[in-house]
């Protein structure tokens, strides 16, 4: 590699880190304003109208749509990941509500790992020995911040646990939808889908929210929308093993804004947990970008809240 060469891929390995710390605060701001607003409005309701708020913003990428409406199969795919994604949403909502918001956040790296699985099951890779070692500490990590049979587990874990899995299928048939269309496409479609299958639950348990709560949901579908946006440039510009550990800090910020905001107190089993659930994690992303780059296919970019 000449000078030059090298000059460059550090400047996008800055520019990849630097993308992946935005990335961490906008996602945690999403998380904060969540908590604030706390379990005073249904779970279900709060996700439809962040949802609803989203897809407003993103309309223009609509437009293509009208003309090549998807159809057949794809159209069972679209639908299947927002059913999927959509209930992950709630439960993630739900979550929020009742647990740390560093809790929260430790529990959802565990997403990669139920992907590693899936990919297994699904699309038929090979779970060679190193990377079933990674799934075992990563559930290990789990287990720690968890801690059953020392304390009660509640039904906020229990919630984000079971989103994990679903967040990690939603993850897999973006995967899948990547080999016949577009990105934009994807996004877009996730967001109708999730609108639609939040509906019936938000009317179920509607009641009128005010006008504070529709706007700290406006701005949580805003910095949701362009954490998003920040992630795929950061993934763009850097290899997933820079990117991955430094979206570990968004655990950091989670712990200190939760302390400082909320006074949740401090777990180091967290913090222990959430270490051996990201270094699980970083290292299934080193083994999948090694594979995509043996396939010459760019790897998918999972979509959370």
């Amino acid at each position: 590699m000449t000078a030059v060469a090298a000059s460059e891929s550090a400047d996008r390995t800055l520019v990849g880190i630097g993308w992946m710390l935005v990335t961490t605060v906008l996602f945690v701001c999403v998380t904060c304003i969540v908590r604030y607003l706390g379990s005073d409005i249904p779970a279900v309701e709060a996700a439809f109208i962040r949802y609803a708020i989203g897809l407003v913003l993103i309309l223009p990428a609509f437009r293509p749509l009208i003309r090549h409406w998807p159809r057949g199969r794809l159209l069972g795919g679209f639908a299947l990941r927002g059913l999927v994604h959509g209930v992950a949403v709630m439960l993630w909502f739900y979550a929020m509500a009742r647990i740390p918001i560093a809790e929260v956040t430790a529990l959802g790296y565990t997403s990669p790992i139920f992907v590693t699985l899936g990919a297994a099951f699904f699309f038929g890779e090979r779970l060679h020995l190193r990377r079933i070692m990674a799934v075992i500490i990563g559930f290990a990590g789990a287990m720690v911040i968890v801690r059953p049979g020392f304390h009660e587990i509640s039904s906020g874990q229990l919630a984000q646990l079971a989103a994990a899995p679903l967040f990690a299928v939603s993850f897999l048939l973006a995967k899948g939808l990547t080999r016949e269309v577009g990105s934009g496409l994807i996004v877009g479609m996730l967001s109708l889908g999730c609108t639609l299958v939040l509906l019936p639950g938000a009317i179920l348990q509607w009641r009128d929210p005010t006008l504070e709560e529709v706007a700290w949901l406006g701005l949580t579908a805003c910095f949701a929308t362009a954490g998003h946006y920040a992630l795929t440039r950061a993934f763009q510009a850097a290899p997933l093993t820079v990117t991955q550990p430094v979206g570990f800090l968004q655990l950091v910020w989670a712990a200190l804004l939760g302390v400082l905001l909320f006074g949740e107190p401090l777990d180091p089993f967290v913090f222990i947990g959430g270490g051996m659930v990201v270094a699980a994690a970083t290292y299934i992303s080193h083994r999948e970008a090694q594979a995509a780059r043996r396939l010459r296919t760019p790897p998918a970019v999972a979509t959370e809240t």
